[in-house]
């Protein structure tokens, strides 16, 4: 063989091993596949169904987190109308799957349908799930019986405005503004945070923090001035005041209305990428 040739096997094989050694480096530096299970009721649940908010929102918070960090598979476990109850209550028949990240988004319909409460004792004694603290406790279980390694993150509730099913007027509700059954909504948002500290789970206080209020959950609502009878755009808390007929009126929330909801309670794309913006913070080591 000439020195030539030896030259050029010798180049090629310098080569070869400079690509392998680059290929081992990237490979061993890139992210692994992260597993996420997020449980929650219909903010979660639309993310996946943007069909059902008359194409008001076009991603939710697992899709924009999981497009910005494509390492990351979700399963989306939200599930219309459902309470921390009704999932504690359903734990074992939901289909939940061992996964490293697990977020639980809860509270908003335990307080609008007047779920009792408890306190930190139900919790801690797992009483069971006749309350919003013991529920959690099953739920907690049950994420620990399938992965105790995985990362647990809690997600408060949000505080609302007045809330128009955009399919179903019918389907409405007054805001947090408002007790429910002698309770406030913030009264289950501090539950989520006591049960983090118990558990030294990470919190995303989306109901203290994320900047969403019943000022600024919609620009306005379009109701009938009642001495004039023509519709006016009140604006909170004046349209708290002002009556609304569900069989007769308009839908109130026009395009124009979205604000950080698209109907007083439900994430537009805004609200959205608060939820996800948040979430990202608290989850240490997504990078």
């Amino acid at each position: 063989m000439n020195k030539y040739c030896k030259n050029t096997i010798l180049s090629a094989a310098r080569k070869l091993f400079f690509l392998t050694l680059i290929l081992i480096i990237s490979t061993a530096s890139a992210p692994g596949r992260i597993t996420w299970v997020a449980i929650g009721d219909s903010i979660t649940y639309l993310n996946d169904h943007p069909d059902e908010t008359g194409s008001r929102i076009s991603k939710g918070y697992m899709t924009l987190i999981t497009e910005k960090y494509n390492h990351i598979d979700y399963l989306n476990q939200g599930h219309n109308g459902w309470t921390a109850i009704n999932i504690a209550d359903k734990i074992e028949s939901i289909g939940l799957e061992k996964a490293d990240v697990y977020t639980v988004f809860l509270g908003t319909n335990d307080w609008w349908q007047g779920k009792t409460l408890g306190d930190i004792s139900n919790y801690k004694d797992n009483t069971g799930s006749d309350t919003y603290y013991g529920a959690f406790r099953i739920i907690t279980d049950k994420l620990k019986s399938l992965n105790r390694k995985a990362k647990v993150i809690l997600i408060t509730p949000l505080q609302r405005g007045d809330f128009v099913y955009i399919n179903n007027a019918k389907n409405n509700a007054y805001g947090s503004y408002r007790k429910k059954k002698e309770q406030e909504l913030e009264q289950f948002a501090n539950a989520v945070i006591e049960i983090g500290k118990t558990e030294k789970y990470p919190v995303v206080d989306l109901y203290h923090e994320s900047g969403i209020t019943p000022e600024n959950v919609v620009n306005f609502k379009r109701l009938k001035d009642p001495q004039a009878g023509g519709y006016q755009n009140y604006t909170y808390p004046g349209y708290t005041a002002v009556p609304y007929d569900p069989a007769n009126d308009e839908y109130p929330y026009p395009p124009d209305a979205i604000n950080m909801t698209y109907d007083g309670l439900h994430p537009s794309d805004k609200g959205y990428k608060i939820i996800a913006d948040m979430l990202t913070r608290k989850w240490k080591g997504l990078k």
